[in-house]
Formats: structure tokens, C-alpha cells, sequence
């Protein structure tokens, strides 16, 4: 049967005559069994359980994988790519930065003018034929010998390493740099495995993400393992991913699954209005509770918290949990505070791209039926070189369209800051930390048509000194919050030292920074209030009243020197209490002035768990949460959902303003 492959408009087929092509040395895998997996440990889960998997027919598998030559001979125009990130320049190496569907078309391609069936293996094919007939973690034993590393570390920076296919030993089919050199590609969707026994198994069902197998230079050698399993999604590219190919008849029932999950009927909810006079302070309570099953992922770090209201009345909160932040373990999960409920529901899996880092998430309630979640993803462990992709949901998060690609490239100024916003004209708004450094300040991203394309204003232009006045192209300080004052132009506010404005006093302030032109220039000035650094990140939000409040720390505990901690609170009756910890500061004035300012506590003595860098503290009349990640939404009924990185506070403008 012949398939037709449709591809995405970056990946049109391009034929040229100029040479002939030279089919890949291919090697015949002869028909078998192996045992496919591993017993899954700890965030390797996906890989059990171990099951046995026949493979009923042979094939043939190139021997290396796809070369840039030969594959621009497919996509000429791929030649400007070579050199990118310091890699893959000479003829005979791998090709990288392709997507699954120039993988695919490259297959097509070459099936039409050889007048033979090629394709991408199937996960199962790959294993099967990684392992040549070993069971151990490597078809070479337990470890990957020195002289087949290519970088195998972490790095935050890719380190140039040659690609040249073919240089490493072969396995017992015949077949070089199965493990490392770069990753490639594999025909199913990932899905997780059956314990059943399997006949020739290939996931065709649909999913969100395609299978990568084999890992790449610049990574760790645990993910080089023959049982090791990633994906990326479709669309995705960077210089890690290649391909090899294999010579064989597509599997039945095959077929390329590009529909996007149905989305159940919208539920509304009748939000009933809290008092605008009376003050209401709710008891804070976790929002971050262990998964009853042991199944789903969760792990000792739970961080960067992003929240919203949904249209049945739900909140809906969503966090990274890992053992390492620049790990590749890193998941996004969820939990809901249902309409009347007491407590949050346990964590739920709510976003993986298997085998990537996914540093920075966010939530968006647009108020007209769809949610929006942004994320960044890495092309291995750290944060720093980070694409963004975007979700839409019509049913209030039930059910999620496929993760587009945003911002394709994965590098600095796409790690996601919760807090998106949309503008009076309807531009959407999300602000991305510029780079992995405490002081590398806050990029912005523009969407002027719903989310379907984007842009960042940046110049180019490299961090300026943060002086009172003084302008630039970039927020000052990183993980910032923004809303839009009533002339129509941005104020943002942010976290750094070195980013900090002077003040009058000859101080240092929490900087703010002014946009009139939609985040194209910026112009700095102090704050009344002090900056804040590690383990801490701010909100700034427009409540539905009409004022902006802030929410930000009073000091660091363990890095403001102690005669410095704390500051100067009044209260509605005029007395004045040092306090520490978070605050909640009210502006009806566009940002100018700050009359409301107050502890976030209710006076009442408590012992909790902030969880993350945060740990136990304790909250009084004097001290409230001393750090955290803040991110906050206020529901239709007017409460202030605030998360810190385990802790749910709720409160409305009355008990701001009464304190």
C-alpha cells in the first residue's frame, strides 16, 4: 500500500536532479524475539514493564543514520543549517535539525525515486535492533566505552563534537551509532507500554508526541541506553534529533493521526460575589498533594507554581516536580480546588514531553471560553536553551489540543513566567525570563492574532545598566510580572540585585520598567519597595476593582543582612509593626503611588510547610511566608487565589485594605 505523507508547510517537498542519490548502506535485520524495556526506575517509569516483543519479519536498517549530504539532496536549502550551534558542518555527519515530518519526507522522497519502500523505524524495530540480540544496558555491556562518548554530560552550552557517522564499532546487525552520536527518530506515537506480549508493535492510535531513540552527544550516557525512550513533538527540531531509515512495507493498519482530541461540552458555573466590604481571609491550606498511585510521576521538588480559574468553577493549578531543575526527570502537574471543596485533589500528570526539561509554565483564562497553557521545553536537561509551545482548552481543561511549537527555537529568553496577559486590543501578552541567570532580566513575547503567531521586539541590544531613567530593551530583573496601565502602555516589575534601580535614599528598589511602545524600548525606575533575589518571584496583577497589587517579599532571609530585614507596616489604625516575610501592596494610581501595604497573614500563629527552597516557617502577627515562587488569578466572584510554591492563600480587597 502506498502512503501518502502529509507535511507541514516548513516541510514541502523539494526534488532535485542535480545528483543522484545514493541509497544508504542498509543491513538486513533478520525476523526475531527480544524483551523490550527496563524495570523502570525511578524516571525512567515509561520503560516497564518489561514485555516480549516478536518481530515477525526482516528488514533492512541503515547502517548509519541519514548524512547531511544525502539529505540535502532531498532539502537543499538544509545546507544553511550546517555549523548551527558549532555542529554537524562536513558532508558525512549526521543530519540534525530536521522534524519528524522532514524525517518523513525525506522517506517519501526517496521511496519515489528508488521505487522502494523506505520509512522510519518503529520504537519496537529500533530497540530490537539497538540490542542485536544483547539484553544489557548497552549491546557493548554496562557501559558505553570512553572512545564512543561524545560529550556525554550534561551541558548547558553544546560543546562541538564531530558527527561523522560510521567512526564508533558496530553492533552484531551491522549498525554504528546506535547509542549517541544524535538522536533519531522512530515512526510511533509515544504511548505507554503494555506488560502483554507483542506482535510487531507500532503505536498509530494518535498521541501527542513521536518517539526518539538512542540519545546524542552533549547528554548524560544513562539516556544512551537501548531501553531509553524520549519523544519530542512533531514539529520540533534542534541539533540533537536526526534520523536513520530502515527498507520495509508499512505496518498494517498504519497511518499518519494528525486530529486534535475532541473537547467535551463547556460547563459554566454560577460564581456568586463575595463581599466587597467584608474582609476575607481564608485558611491557607497545600495545593501540592502527593498522587494516591504510585504510577504517576512525582518527585521530592515541587516549584514554579501557575494558576487560573475555570469556567465550571474549578481553579486550576499547575507546577514542575523533579529530583534536579535541570533534569530531564522534570514534569508538569496539576491539581483542582473544586466549587465548595476543602482541599485540592492529588497531583495529576499534566504535561511531559518524555526525556525533556520543562522549565517555566503558564496558565491563561482569555474569559471567552478557552484556556491557554504555555511551556517551555528543552532539547535535553538544562533550562537554558528552551522552545516554547502553547495548549488550548475549550473545556476548561479537560481536554487539551496538540502542543504547537510557538517560538521554535530552543534558546535563551523562552523559559515562561506565569502571569500572560491580553491588552485592551486584544494582543496577547507572555513574558519569558531572558536567559538562566539571576540578572539576564525579562523578554517579551506578542501575539497579535489569538495565539497562532508570535513575536519577541528584542533588538538585539545587550542588557543595559538599570539606572533611575535610564532605558533599554529588555525588563529589568528576571521572573517579572506585568499589567497594562490605563494609557495603554506596560509596567513590569521584576527580581534581581544587580538589576535593581537606585532610589533617592541611595538604595537599591525593586525596579519598575515602562513600555509606551508594546515592550519594544523600556525606561527603569525605583519602586518604594526592596528588591528581592533567589527562591523568590513576585505577582503583579490587575484586580478586577480596578487597583494593581503587588505581591513581593520583604527582604531574603539568609542573604539581606539581619539589622536590614523586614519593614515598616501601618495599619488601618495607625500603628506601626516591623514585619517580614510576603506583603501585599495596592496602587490606585496606575503604579505611582502605594498607600496600601500589607503582611500576608492574618495574625493567627502557624506552623506550615512551604515546600520547594521555602521549607517549614513559621506565620504570625509579624511574619508571613519568607520566599517562594508567588503566581496568583483572581476568580469571577472576586477572591485572590495566590499560590507560593506549596501554599494556596485566598483573600479579597476588603481584607487588604482593612489590614
Amino acid at each position: 500500500m502506498k502512503h501518502c505523507i502529509p507535511l507541514i508547510a516548513a516541510a514541502t517537498l523539494c526534488i532535485t536532479t542535480a545528483s543522484a542519490q545514493t541509497v544508504p548502506e542498509m543491513a538486513v535485520i533478520p525476523a526475531g524475539h527480544f524483551w523490550m524495556g527496563s524495570m523502570g526506575e525511578g524516571e525512567n517509569y515509561d520503560e516497564a514493564p518489561v514485555h516480549r516483543v516478536d518481530i515477525t519479519h526482516s528488514f533492512k536498517m541503515a547502517t548509519t543514520e541519514v548524512t547531511n549530504i544525502q539529505f540535502e539532496q532531498f532539502r537543499p536549502e538544509h545546507k544553511q543549517l550546517r555549523g548551527k550551534d558549532g555542529l554537524c558542518i562536513g558532508d558525512n555527519e549526521a543530519v540534525t535539525n530536521v522534524s519528524w515530518y522532514d524525517a518523513m519526507g525525506y522517506c517519501q522522497w526517496l521511496s519515489e525515486r528508488t521505487g522502494r519502500t523506505f520509512r522510519l523505524p518503529t520504537e519496537a524495530e529500533w530497540e530490537y535492533a539497538c540490542r542485536a540480540g544483547t539484553t544489557f544496558p548497552f549491546f557493548t555491556g554496562d557501559g558505553l566505552p570512553g572512545s564512543m562518548h561524545k560529550n556525554q554530560q550534561k551541558a548547558r552550552t553544546l560543546k562541538p563534537v564531530g558527527l561523522t557517522v560510521g567512526t564508533t564499532p558496530a553492533n552484531a546487525f551491522g549498525l554504528h551509532d546506535m547509542h549517541g552520536n544524535v538522536e533519531e527518530w522512530c515512526l510511533d506515537w509515544y504511548a505507554p507500554y503494555s506488560a502483554a506480549d507483542a506482535l510487531d508493535p507500532v503505536t498509530t492510535g494518535g498521541g501527542l508526541y513521536r518517539v526518539t531513540r538512542g540519545g546524542s552527544h552533549n547528554t548524560p550516557e544513562n539516556y544512551l541506553r537501548s531501553a531509553n525512550r524520549s519523544a519530542m513533538i512533531p514539529a520540533d527540531r534542534h541539533s540533537m534529533t536526526g534520523f536513520r531509515i530502515v527498507e520495509a512495507p508499512y505496518p498494517d493498519g498504519w497511518q499518519i493521526n494528525e486530529t486534535h482530541f475532541a473537547a467535551t461540552k463547556r460547563q459554566s458555573h454560577k460564581w456568586k460575589a463575595v463581599s466587597r466590604t467584608k474582609p476575607i481571609f481564608c485558611e491557607p491550606k497545600a495545593y501540592v498533594i502527593e498522587p494516591e498511585s504510585k504510577n504517576a510521576p512525582f518527585f521530592k521538588h515541587n516549584h514554579q507554581p501557575a494558576i487560573t480559574w475555570c469556567d465550571n468553577g474549578d481553579l486550576l493549578a499547575i507546577w514542575f516536580s523533579a529530583d534536579q531543575e535541570n533534569g530531564r526527570d522534570m514534569v508538569v502537574l496539576s491539581s483542582r480546588l473544586h466549587p465548595g471543596a476543602k482541599s485540592w485533589t492529588p497531583a495529576e500528570l499534566f504535561f511531559k514531553v518524555p526525556d525533556r526539561n520543562m522549565t517555566g509554565s503558564s496558565l491563561l483564562n482569555d474569559r471567552h471560553g478557552t484556556l491557554f497553557h504555555f511551556n517551555g521545553v528543552e532539547a535535553a536537561g538544562d533550562w537554558q536553551n528552551l522552545a516554547m509551545a502553547m495548549r488550548r482548552s475549550h473545556d476548561g481543561g479537560v481536554t487539551w489540543t496538540r502542543p504547537e511549537i510557538i517560538e521554535p527555537e530552543h534558546t535563551v529568553r523562552h523559559q515562561v513566567i506565569q502571569g500572560p496577559i491580553i491588552l485592551n486590543d486584544g494582543t496577547m501578552v507572555q513574558l519569558c525570563d531572558a536567559g538562566p541567570g539571576s540578572e539576564d532580566g525579562t523578554s517579551i513575547h506578542l501575539s497579535h492574532d489569538g495565539g497562532n503567531t508570535w513575536s519577541d521586539p528584542w533588538d538585539g541590544a545587550p542588557l543595559p545598566q538599570f539606572a533611575e531613567g535610564g532605558t533599554g530593551t529588555t525588563i529589568a530583573g528576571i521572573h517579572a510580572g506585568i499589567v497594562q496601565l490605563a494609557d495603554g502602555s506596560l509596567m513590569a516589575m521584576g527580581r534581581g540585585i544587580d538589576n535593581a534601580v537606585t532610589g533617592a535614599d541611595g538604595k537599591k528598589h525593586l525596579p519598575i520598567s515602562i513600555s509606551t511602545d508594546q515592550g519594544k524600548t523600556w525606561t527603569y525606575h525605583a519602586s518604594p519597595f526592596p528588591p528581592i533575589q533567589g527562591h523568590q518571584r513576585l505577582v503583579l496583577l490587575r484586580l478586577q476593582e480596578g487597583p494593581i497589587m503587588l505581591v513581593s517579599f520583604t527582604d531574603h532571609p539568609t542573604r539581606t543582612p539581619r539589622n536590614q530585614q523586614g519593614m515598616m507596616f501601618t495599619d488601618a489604625h495607625g500603628n506601626t509593626t516591623r514585619g517580614y516575610g510576603a506583603y501585599v501592596a495596592l496602587s490606585y494610581d496606575e503604579g505611582r503611588t502605594w498607600p496600601v501595604c500589607s503582611l500576608l497573614t492574618d495574625g493567627i500563629e502557624r506552623h506550615l510547610n512551604g515546600g520547594a527552597w521555602t521549607q517549614f516557617f513559621v506565620m504570625d502577627a509579624t511574619h508571613a511566608e519568607p520566599r517562594g515562587y508567588l503566581a496568583a488569578t483572581q476568580s469571577p466572584d472576586g477572591m485572590i487565589h495566590l499560590l507560593s510554591s506549596r501554599i494556596h492563600y485566598a483573600f479579597n480587597l476588603a481584607w487588604i485594605e482593612a489590614k
